[in-house]
């Protein structure tokens, strides 16, 4: 019995070891994880408002495969990214440029002064405005190759001008119709909603009826309505009224509603951000989705012609503003106009000249302007406007109202990007740098989630703007320390710095801060199968 009790510990001893030994096999056999690119030590901000984390991020091909907090020796990277010290986020999505005006041209393409904000998604065709038919463009944007993602919207304006052209008039059954057509063809090509400008001729010579009924159309492909409003000041129906005319087209078309670069222009609107704020709470309680970007600068920009000729005085385009202002008799009446919305912009020294075929003329406000021509400011307008096109900055918004914007949980950050103001290359890292780190109106976690994973919702853009695994891999890395802007209204063609690396569909564009002369977007569609 002895000697059986002492077989039989000797056979489990064995056993044991023998048992000890295959899982340490097995461990040491393990298949470890190939992937491309390995991110270790960052501090990792999700999109969402949540404390950061510092676990792994592991990208292959396109898509992150991994994101959590296995050893490092757990993968086999061709490349490893050592990001301690830096701040690892999903890509941001500007919801408002004027991109597709360089990246329809091969030489600038690249959309460089988006991607070093850390930028990975731009969408176009914004303020009613947009290259038609896009499938031409689409497909141009494939062939040449794009430095960002670009998701597209169907412009009214542009719409409108095919059907009808510049006149000002309400549209027919017919023309309203037609341009139900080429909406719908604009959402079959891809396009995630339509624009409006309806501040700018020929959008402004719509009524809301017509803007409903393409809407509508939009609602049908789950699409959403991004509005330049009919009016941010005191210009027309004024800022309440077109704040209530955006919620009305929300709830009549059903379909969600993005308020463009949401704003109190000019003195005689400062102050209504609360009034703004309650009707947009109340709309989301009915059900309603309403949101808005916001850029953050105290300054917007816009064409000369559209911050201060009256709009009948345009209908059928400039050569139509210069027959009526040659007339003597109607001269008077567009100089008096013009001098009013001057005064609505803050005054004529409050209107710097960013842009214009006058190069004696860049960089002057126009009062120095109208001493230059010497003239009247309002007269200084349409001399300027002879030369060519005019850009001007209207330093016209008060704290006040862009930190009350800005704290909202449904504002989201945008740039409105576009050329000779400095929020087309500093806008996100502006925002963090001065409403982040400076005045402390955000924290860093919200200021993220504003700058990817909520656009990426409104929008309808799928599986981006968050670090998950299966999400494609537009990934940056910035130095918290260093990211900031260097455009100003002086030179406002300043590179932001700060930003390390970033990764646009997996692959890297930017390296230790500098571009590697790649172009890795690509054009989103609205449609699920694509994305």
């Amino acid at each position: 019995m002895r000697v059986f009790i002492k077989s039989y510990k000797m056979f489990l001893c064995q056993m044991g070891l023998l048992l000890i030994g295959a899982v340490l096999m097995l461990s040491c056999s393990e298949k470890k994880l190939e992937v491309d690119t390995l991110i270790i030590n960052g501090t990792i901000f999700n999109g969402e408002i949540i404390s950061p984390d510092t676990t792994l991020v592991a990208i292959k091909d396109d898509r992150i495969v991994y994101l959590g907090n296995k050893n490092q020796d757990s993968f086999k990277a061709n490349r490893i990214i050592d990001a301690k010290g830096l701040i690892v986020s999903p890509g941001f999505i500007d919801p408002h440029t004027h991109a597709d005006r360089e990246l329809k041209d091969p030489e600038l393409s690249h959309n460089k002064p988006f991607l070093y904000q850390g930028i990975t998604t731009v969408v176009v065709g914004n303020d009613g405005d947009s290259f038609f038919p896009s499938i031409e463009y689409i497909k141009k944007y494939q062939s040449q190759g794009i430095g960002t993602n670009v998701a597209l919207l169907a412009g009214h304006g542009t719409i409108r001008k095919r059907v009808m052209g510049n006149s000002d008039r309400k549209a027919t059954k017919l023309e309203i119709s037609k341009m139900q057509e080429l909406v719908q063809k604009e959402m079959d090509a891809g396009a995630f909603g339509m624009s409006t400008g309806l501040f700018y001729a020929p959008g402004s010579y719509s009524d809301t009826k017509e803007v409903i009924a393409l809407a509508k159309t939009v609602a049908q492909n789950n699409g959403i309505y991004d509005t330049h409003l009919r009016d941010e000041s005191s210009y027309t129906v004024g800022l309440i009224p077109a704040i209530e005319e955006a919620i009305e087209i929300g709830r009549q078309a059903s379909l969600p509603i993005h308020i463009s670069h949401i704003k109190c222009l000019g003195v005689d609107v400062w102050g209504q951000s609360n009034l703004i704020i309650d009707l947009i709470e109340n709309a989301r309680k009915e059900g309603i989705e309403v949101s808005a970007n916001q850029y953050p600068y105290d300054a917007s920009a816009t064409g000369l012609k559209a911050a201060v000729v009256p709009r009948w005085a345009e209908s059928g385009g400039k050569d139509s503003l210069f027959i009526r202002y040659d007339n003597k008799s109607l001269r008077s009446k567009i100089l008096e106009e013009t001098k009013k919305n001057i005064v609505r912009r803050g005054g004529p020294e409050k209107l710097l000249i960013v842009k214009s075929e006058d190069s004696a003329i860049v960089g002057k406000n126009l009062l120095e302007v109208s001493e230059i021509y010497r003239t009247t400011p309002s007269e200084a307008v349409y001399k300027a406007l002879k030369t060519g096109y005019v850009r001007v900055a209207s330093f016209n918004m008060n704290t006040e109202d862009i930190h009350n914007f800005m704290e909202q949980p449904w504002v989201v950050t945008g740039s409105d990007g576009n050329t000779g103001h400095p929020r087309k290359y500093g806008s996100f890292p502006r925002k963090y740098n001065k409403y982040v780190r400076e005045e402390k109106v955000l924290g860093l976690s919200a200021f993220l989630q504003k700058s990817t994973s909520l656009t990426a919702d409104i929008l309808g853009i799928v599986k981006r703007g968050r670090l998950k695994e299966g999400n494609y891999a537009d990934i940056i890395i910035f130095n918290p320390e260093t990211f900031k802007d260097i455009a100003n209204y002086n030179d406002s063609f300043q590179l932001s710095q700060g930003l390390e690396f970033s990764f646009i569909n997996g692959k890297l564009v930017i390296e230790k801060g500098k571009y590697l002369e790649v172009l890795n977007g690509m054009v989103l569609h609205r449609t699920v199968k694509n994305q």
